[in-house]
């Protein structure tokens, strides 16, 4: 779901929403708009907050054409802007959200005053690291999060505890957590160092907590999670708290394009394999570990395999 990311304070516009060619959803209007999600757009409403042609909105159940006069909280809805999208490393600590009832900081206290308005592309949790993309298209971010975009979001993670291969494996056909079912989760181990092990993990569903709950569920505990990539979109070496937008010609090349891990269709024939041939395919697959002891383990880009004639000479 995306989140609300900037304080509400449009600029005054004289002009028009952009023109509809039919009757569309007032929330997607105010989404494709930039203004927030769906979602937020219907609660907006119910509360009160929205005025369609003088009259106060009580339900989003209302569809608006090109001459219809939207105001949300007294001002006119915002002229639809070239759709951006931007690539920002969120730090540890901070929400997803705009509203929280205890007080604790989110995501639009750290961005730069130049920026926009803007909501989040899903979320990542309060723990949680790495790349978050922003955008200032409702419309585009809903489309983003969906798992039929087919984007595989890739993450670096720690855990406590020792991590048997063999187990992780089997997360490729999926997994069930207190009643939830989890689809094809990809993880390999990179590296076990003591009692804690960096595991790469890569999913295309990504629902609430998925990797936390699968790890302990399994009987490891997270101590770390850094999203590095979301579809084409990597962290790179992009600073923590650092906001980069993706401009012109790359963005529209990367929104283009699907699936480019090759994931999602893995995932699928592996569901049609028998058990026993998955578990040797994805032995066949699974890159090898790190062995050097006090080698430092980068915990956003994955180790480099050595070269094998190198590794003759010693």
């Amino acid at each position: 779901m995306a989140g609300y990311l900037r304080p509400l304070s449009m600029p005054r516009a004289k002009a028009k929403p952009e023109a509809l060619d039919k009757p569309e959803r007032i929330a997607k209007v105010m989404a494709r708009a930039g203004l927030c999600s769906r979602r937020e757009a219907e609660r907006w409403i119910e509360a009160g907050r929205v005025k369609l042609d003088g009259k106060v909105l009580e339900s989003p159940a209302v569809t608006v054409t090109a001459a219809s006069k939207i105001i949300v909280d007294g001002e006119p809805l915002p002229l639809k802007d070239e759709q951006k999208v931007w690539r920002y490393h969120k730090p540890a600590g901070l929400l997803t959200t705009h509203n929280d009832p205890e007080g604790r900081p989110n995501l639009f206290d750290s961005l730069p005053e130049d920026m926009p308005r803007v909501i989040s592309v899903g979320r990542l949790d309060l723990g949680s690291e790495g790349l978050l993309l922003l955008t200032n298209d409702g419309e585009l971010a809903r489309q983003l999060e969906l798992p039929a975009s087919g984007w595989l979001r890739r993450y670096r993670v720690r855990v406590h505890g020792r991590v048997d291969e063999k187990v992780l494996d089997e997360l490729i056909n999926g997994v069930t957590v207190d009643g939830v079912r989890y689809k094809s989760i990809q993880a390999t181990l990179d590296r076990q160092q003591g009692a804690n092990a960096w595991l790469t993990v890569s999913l295309i569903e990504g629902k609430n907590r998925e990797i936390r709950r699968v790890m302990e569920h399994l009987g490891w505990t997270v101590s770390r999670l850094i999203r590095t990539a979301y579809g084409p979109f990597q962290l790179g070496k992009l600073a923590k708290g650092e906001v980069e937008e993706v401009r012109g010609k790359v963005l529209k090349d990367q929104l283009s394009g699907r699936d480019r891990s090759g994931f999602a269709e893995k995932s699928k024939k592996a569901e049609r394999r028998p058990a026993d041939k998955r578990t040797e395919r994805s032995k066949a697959g699974r890159p090898k570990k790190n062995a050097r002891k006090g080698a430092k383990i980068d915990p956003i880009n994955q180790p480099k395999k050595e070269n094998a004639h190198r590794r003759r000479q010693k």
